[in-house]
C-alpha cells in the first residue's frame, strides 16, 4: 500500500521559513508528478506547487512565486516545499499528493500538516 507522509509543519512568525517534506513509501510506489496543496476553513483546496517527477518541471500559484520552491529527491522518493518569507496568508493545512500516471491525476494523498504563520 502506497503512503505519503508529510512533515515539517509548525508555528512560525511572519517573515520566517519552513521546509515541508513528503516521503513516499511502498515497494512499487512511483510518481508521474507530486504536488503541494493547501486548505483553510471555508475555502476550497488549492494547488500551491507541482513538480513533474521525471523532467523536474515546476509550477506555482501566483501568490507564492519567488517565495516557495518545490524540489524532489528521486533516490529518497521525497518531495520538498521550501517556504521563505512566510506571510499570515500562508496559514493553512498543507497536503502532499502524488499522481501515479499522467492519466490518473492525483490519486494518492497525505494526511496533511498544519502551517501557522503569526504576526
Amino acid at each position: 500500500q502506497a503512503q505519503l507522509v508529510e512533515s515539517g509543519g509548525g508555528l512560525v512568525q511572519a517573515g520566517g521559513s519552513l521546509r515541508l517534506s513528503c516521503a513516499a513509501s511502498g515497494r512499487t510506489f512511483s510518481s508521474y508528478a507530486r504536488g503541494w496543496f493547501r486548505q483553510t476553513p471555508g475555502k476550497e483546496r488549492e494547488v500551491v506547487a507541482e513538480i513533474r517527477w521525471s523532467g523536474g518541471s515546476t509550477s506555482y500559484v501566483d501568490s507564492v512565486k519567488g517565495r516557495f520552491t518545490i524540489s524532489r529527491d528521486n533516490a529518497k522518493n521525497t518531495v520538498y516545499l521550501q517556504m521563505n518569507s512566510l506571510k499570515t496568508e500562508d496559514t493553512a493545512v498543507y497536503y502532499c499528493a502524488a499522481a501515479s500516471s499522467w492519466r490518473s491525476g492525483y490519486d494518492f494523498w497525505g494526511q496533511g500538516t498544519q502551517v501557522t504563520v503569526s504576526s
